[in-house]
């Protein structure tokens, strides 16, 4: 009654035989089968939010900051010369206006009432911005330099770092709407990476449309930002509480411990 028939049914579904559409479950399914699969996603999900947070936290410093520097103009994002596409800039423009519009944060409020320009600098405008939005900005940038600086402060090429940056956002808008994500087919693929300044993957033996694989992602990221956290600890951690959950429908793979990524982290 409290979570709904609809919510719970897809979690249900990996408790059908063969075919599926038969809808006709497994011998020796319980109710709290399909409940312990629902709360693993849900602590699944508040693990991956946590750290996609320290991610944005870091992209919206690192793009107002690098920004500034590169450019020598505090208020860059608002500033039409900056950017490669005219209708992209003015629709984010347009995002900005709104956001700041609707805004009841002290430092916004402080900026209103004390200067007399139309925008406040770059590193209070990316604090009111969405995660999308910042992408959005990022890949309008004219200066091939300016995104060169930024993505190679995460240890990735301007491409791969647009994808990955719109893969964390749809996964973190799957989070906050407590959508389901342990075993999904994500249908963005993100980029591959050819050359990395980081330790990276064999991924020739992952599927990258599974979450396993944007964990990879979201710790590439975290090398960066935040190399002493324990991510994979928690990771471990969740999956030990959880032993009867089937992990290659997450994408893991057999010898998932084994990758030099993952056991990097572990021996930092």
């Amino acid at each position: 009654m409290n979570i709904g028939y609809h919510r719970l049914s897809a979690y249900i579904f990996p408790f059908y035989k063969n075919p599926k559409s038969d809808l006709v479950l497994k011998d020796g399914m319980t109710f709290e089968q399909m409940m312990m699969l629902y709360r693993f996603d849900k602590k699944l999900r508040i693990v991956l939010f946590n750290e996609i947070e320290k991610i944005e936290v870091a992209i919206r410093s690192i793009l107002a900051n690098i920004g500034c520097q590169e450019l020598g103009n505090k208020y860059w994002i608002t500033k039409a010369e900056y950017f490669a596409n005219t209708n992209k800039f003015r629709q984010t423009l347009a995002v900005i206006e709104k956001e700041l519009a609707a805004s009841k944060e002290n430092y916004i409020e402080n900026f209103r009432q004390n200067y007399i320009e139309d925008y406040p600098p770059a590193w209070m405008i990316t604090e009111v911005l969405f995660f999308g939005n910042l992408n959005y900005i990022y890949s309008n940038i004219a200066s091939n330099r300016l995104r060169k600086l930024i993505a190679d402060y995460f240890g990735l090429n301007p491409q791969v770092f647009t994808s990955w940056l719109t893969v964390l956002a749809n996964l973190r808008n799957m989070c906050c709407h407590h959508a389901q994500v342990w075993n999904r087919d994500f249908m963005l693929n993100p980029a591959e990476p050819r050359k990395v300044s980081k330790i990276w993957i064999d991924t020739s033996k992952l599927d990258k449309k599974k979450v396993f694989y944007r964990l990879f992602i979201i710790r590439f990221f975290l090398s960066a930002i935040s190399p002493s956290n324990n991510f994979n600890g928690k990771i471990a951690e969740l999956l030990s509480k959880f032993p009867l959950i089937d992990i290659t429908a997450i994408g893991f793979c057999k010898d998932w411990k084994d990758e030099s990524l993952w056991q990097w982290v572990i021996i930092r």
